[in-house]
């Protein structure tokens, strides 16, 4: 596949000379070799991506070609935004020609490039990189749009625990035994035996979930801040109150530990404490959980086992085994995309294969994904022939051969894709969202005929079918957090290292590469007084640090990023300095409070992210001059009143009822999702039905509020998703009929909802919770023709539900929690799997 940025370096280019008629003829001529020379190398690439599994100069060398596309980019955008700020474009090129400074770097910076390019030139004939390109009609939209079309997720979280069920029941009885002491369960074992995915399957156990008022749960990996795990617990079962946030920041460690103890001692809880390296990291954590002789519970995953032993003298220690070799051929069959296209031969092949991954999951389920993308014996011959290179002794395949042959398999851009998680801390769990904006921010993601979103999705599903990238929760059949064991992390910061790709500042190390162009910063904030980036040409900067001191002193080495990343401690403002980082493409902040107006000169922003503040925060007016802004997820207090010239806007998250009232979205022509809270029903909000393209909506009333009319509703014709939360006097009588997932929270209805939403022809998913106050459901024959998974959640007064005999004939899925009159659930919903709360 042809590298994402070339291509789209190659097409800024030439829409670039397209705009610009007016171009000073030397500028031009340079842009035109530029952009020839690009397109003559691009038909390398193939061969190149080929070689660069074994020659780690023709891995640098597509790095290098990626960096110079990236730099073209970035100097176009330098020059256009210049030139915007002059009276006209004929301005602009004047200035040019009077070579002012500002304009004659332009032209400076583009032949410094062309002398790049010919270097890069001569080490393709040096390294033997020839033109096999016979597809170079086949662009790359065309390419990822067919990945895309054939790549759907499937929800497969449980594929590990083939063979291990017996496992899980065991442990589930230590769990809930009549052992009124605290007591600590260790699993420990290599990793890749699934010891993370166990715990889970434990954690999420509707009996754990019944027996234990309350649960937590806390990665610790081997770089740990034990301030940090403490405030964790205490967020998840406080919950993110602005009291909470603010308490939690004037606390000291033994305050935390104190004030941890005093939630936790009146009741029955369960705690995960995963990824222990250290028994230390166990042993600054135990104290903060009481033994109030109520039969309260922690896990701990570990591989070391002296960690696992030395937990809790009186606990139990469970040692996770590998797999047999038929469950290990169970798994590879589960998990491969088409067990019914093996003959004879490849099954042999594929047997003697699994073998060789000697029971370890993670091993199997690689190996699974990479040979379903393989197509033919063959294929499948060839990557026996590659592992069995590094096969000694006729013994096992280690682990890492697998993973690096199933990284190397694939195409360039989903090779970006998945290093890209390699710059997050370990164990970190990650939105799905997050990390599509952020491939779309950093130019991995092509801008086609398909929206970039729907792209991005695709190349998230692909790396999760390869089992590369693991599912952590889903909603609405997507996913929503995801994760990279920590084995497939180290191969891709490895992998990084040797393209650099990215960098990971460790302040004990003093370790940052000079052609650094992404970097993240790990770690505590103290130690990072003498960093010095001045020298960097940084792309990417991503703090994972609250206590990162003075920030913005290194603003003026922010010039050409792309990405700022920040979580800052405690509330905040950002510098007016912010609106020169006019390449930024997205701006991530947690923790501020304001915003300055000068955010309105970032005009190549697509995504603008403000979360986990104390207050609201304060969008200025200059926001709605963001023209190509795409996502707009902030909780702000004041009216943003011209946010209707946000045309390009596809998500807008956290707008309060206030600020959308006096909003005429006729020109949000692109909006998909919109999530708006605080509705009150004197509030009209029928203008929403101008969202002729709107797929998903949520919509929340303000504390004991309830909705004004909703027939609006039914004139967003193409509305998929829709999520209502808050009281319902009168369900309307007709919902569109794209509609196939729907949420009614607290909605107090006190007619039978089940008749008109029956009558949805594509609804496949329901919930209910606290939606109605009567006693029987009625589920008429021939309605809910296509529903899938039902939930019903806390119904206190339902008895009766009455399901007709075609009714629901597709159910498989069923959640029924806190309903506790109905004694009874229709005899044909008995076969439907139980859903986890």
């Amino acid at each position: 596949m042809d590298d994402a940025f070339l291509s789209f370096a190659v097409q800024k280019l030439g829409d670039f000379l397209i705009e610009q008629v007016s171009l000073h003829k030397n500028l031009r001529n340079e842009i035109e070799w530029l952009r020839n020379e690009l397109l003559f190398i691009q038909s390398f690439l193939k061969d190149a991506e080929l070689k660069q599994c074994v020659d780690h100069r023709v891995q640098q060398w597509v790095f290098e070609i990626n960096t110079i596309a990236n730099d073209a980019v970035a100097i176009l955008e330098t020059y256009t935004f210049e030139a915007d700020k002059g009276a006209s474009c004929l301005k602009a090129c004047a200035c040019i020609c009077r070579k002012e400074k500002k304009f004659y770097n332009v032209l400076e910076e583009i032949q410094s490039l062309k002398q790049r390019i010919l270097d890069i030139s001569r080490k393709r004939e040096t390294y033997g990189i020839t033109n096999i390109n016979s597809n170079a009609g086949e662009g790359p939209s065309n390419q990822v749009t067919t990945l895309r079309r054939t790549t759907s997720y499937v929800d497969d979280q449980d594929y590990i625990f083939v063979g291990l069920q017996d496992v899980v029941q065991t442990l589930l009885a230590q769990l809930l035994k009549a052992e009124p002491r605290r007591t600590v369960l260790s699993i420990y074992g290599m990793g890749g035996l699934g010891k993370t995915t166990l715990a889970r399957k434990l954690y999420k156990n509707p009996n754990i979930a019944s027996s234990f008022s309350t649960r937590a749960w806390i990665c610790v990996s081997q770089e740990y801040n034990t301030m940090d795990l403490l405030k964790t617990i205490i967020k998840s079962i406080q919950g993110r109150t602005k009291g909470t946030l603010g308490l939690l920041e004037t606390m000291t460690e033994g305050d935390l530990e104190v004030h941890l103890r005093d939630l936790l001692k009146e009741r029955k809880y369960l705690v995960v404490v995963d990824d222990v390296w250290q028994r230390e990291a166990w042993e600054s954590l135990k104290r903060a959980f009481p033994d109030s002789k109520n039969g309260s519970r922690v896990i701990i995953t570990t591989r070391k086992e002296d960690v696992a032993e030395r937990a809790d003298n009186r606990g139990f220690v469970h040692k996770i085994r590998f797999l047999s070799q038929e469950e290990s051929w169970d798994l590879f069959c589960r998990k491969i995309v088409d067990v019914r296209a093996m003959v004879p031969a490849m099954e042999s092949l594929a047997k003697d294969m699994v073998e060789k991954c000697r029971g370890l999951p993670l091993a199997i389920v690689v190996l699974s994904g990479l040979l379903s993308h393989r197509v033919g014996m063959g294929k499948w011959q060839e990557v026996k022939d590659q592992l069995w290179k590094n096969i000694i002794e006729d013994k096992f395949i280690e682990i890492s051969c697998i993973l690096s042959l199933s990284y190397n398999d694939l195409s360039t851009v989903l090779k970006q894709c998945f290093l890209y998680f390699g710059i997050f801390p370990e164990d970190q769990v990650l939105e799905a969202e997050n990390i599509i904006r952020l491939w779309m921010a950093e130019g991995f993601v092509p801008n086609g005929e398909e929206r970039m979103e729907d792209v991005a999705e695709g190349f998230l599903n692909e790396l999760i079918r390869r089992s590369l990238v693991q599912v952590v929760d889903t909603f609405w059949e997507k996913v929503t957090e995801c994760r990279v064991h920590d084995l497939l992390r180290d191969l891709a910061i490895q992998k990084a290292s040797d393209t650099n790709l990215f960098d990971i500042y460790h302040p004990r190390k003093h370790s940052k590469s000079s052609s650094c162009i992404r970097l993240a910063l790990n770690g505590q904030g103290e130690r990072y007084h003498s960093l010095d980036l001045s020298n960097l040409k940084l792309r990417s900067i991503m703090f994972f640090d609250p206590v990162f001191p003075n920030v913005f002193q290194h603003i003026d080495v922010f010039q050409h990023i792309y990405v700022l990343y920040l979580h800052i401690k405690g509330g905040g403002a950002i510098p007016d300095a912010i609106g020169s980082l006019y390449h930024l493409k997205l701006l991530n902040l947690s923790g501020i409070n304001d915003l300055p107006s000068s955010i309105g000169n970032l005009k190549n922003l697509q995504t603008l992210v403000v979360s986990e503040g104390r207050y609201f925060i304060i969008l200025p007016r200059k926001t709605a001059d963001l023209i190509n802004l795409r996502h707009l997820v902030a909780r702000y207090s004041k009216p943003l009143v011209r946010i209707s010239k946000l045309t390009s806007l596809q998500v807008l998250k956290g707008v309060g009822c206030d600020q959308w009232k006096d909003v005429d979205p006729i020109d949000l022509v692109n909006l998909r999702e919109l999530s708006m809270f605080d509705i009150i029903n004197s509030y009209s909000l029928n203008n929403i039905s101008s969202l002729k393209n709107l797929s998903t909506l949520k919509l929340i009333c303000g504390e004991g509020q309830s909705f004004p009319s909703l027939e609006f509703v039914n004139c967003c014709e193409k509305l998929q998703k829709l999520w209502l939360e808050g009281r319902i006097v009168k369900l309307p009588d007709l919902f569109p009929n794209s509609i196939t997932m729907m949420v009614l929270r607290f909605s107090v209805l006190t007619e039978d909802p089940m008749p008109i939403l029956g009558m949805l022809p594509n609804l496949r998913n329901l919930y209910l919770v606290a939606a109605y106050e009567g006693e029987e459901i009625m589920c008429s024959d021939n309605n809910f023709s296509q529903l899938e998974f039902l939930s019903l959640y806390d119904l206190e007064n339902l008895e009766r539900w009455n399901l007709g005999t075609s009714a629901m004939p597709l159910i498989k899925g069923l959640s029924i929690h806190n309903c506790p009159n109905l004694k009874e659930i229709p005899e044909r919903t008995k076969d439907a799997e139980l859903l986890k709360r």
